[in-house]
């Protein structure tokens, strides 16, 4: 059995806190209690994702070739699976892959990927042809010792 619930928020920074808190409802409406390690890993690669959606989505205004249509929205998704494990997507318009790359001592930014390398237990992009791509991420259930 699973539960899923899927929202659309502007391109807007203000909007990664609100996706934060959307996805940790639906997991605690679904079970998920503040501390359990599946939400709160939740939280963070939802955070990244969306922060990435708002960031490199396609420029605001945009009409060329490659983006037919701008959105500026992009969609967050969430799904709690009977195991208790959860499947975080966010969409956008951007057909851009984002891609693990190296980051100096000293960059302030790049590091969300390798953020989601390292908590999630697979992650991958969907792409959803001219209409942009889907990065999702499996985060696993915490079994217990």
């Amino acid at each position: 059995m699973l539960r899923r619930n899927a929202f659309r928020l502007p391109r807007h920074p203000a909007s990664v806190g609100l996706a934060r808190r959307r996805v940790r409802d639906h997991l605690a409406d679904w079970g998920h209690e503040a501390r359990d390690p599946a939400l709160q890993d939740a939280m963070l690669l939802v955070s990244e994702l969306a922060t990435n959606a708002v960031r490199h989505g396609p420029p605001q205004g945009f009409a060329g070739r490659e983006h037919p249509q701008p959105e500026r929205e992009f969609e967050v998704a969430v799904t709690a699976l009977a195991d208790g494990s959860c499947l975080i997507e966010v969409s956008d318009e951007s057909r851009l892959e984002p891609r693990l790359r190296s980051v100096g001592e000293w960059e302030e930014a790049g590091r969300g990927l390798h953020l989601v390398e390292n908590l999630a237990a697979a992650w991958g992009v969907w792409s959803r042809g001219r209409h942009g791509k889907t990065v999702w991420a499996l985060i696993l259930a915490d079994m217990g010792p």
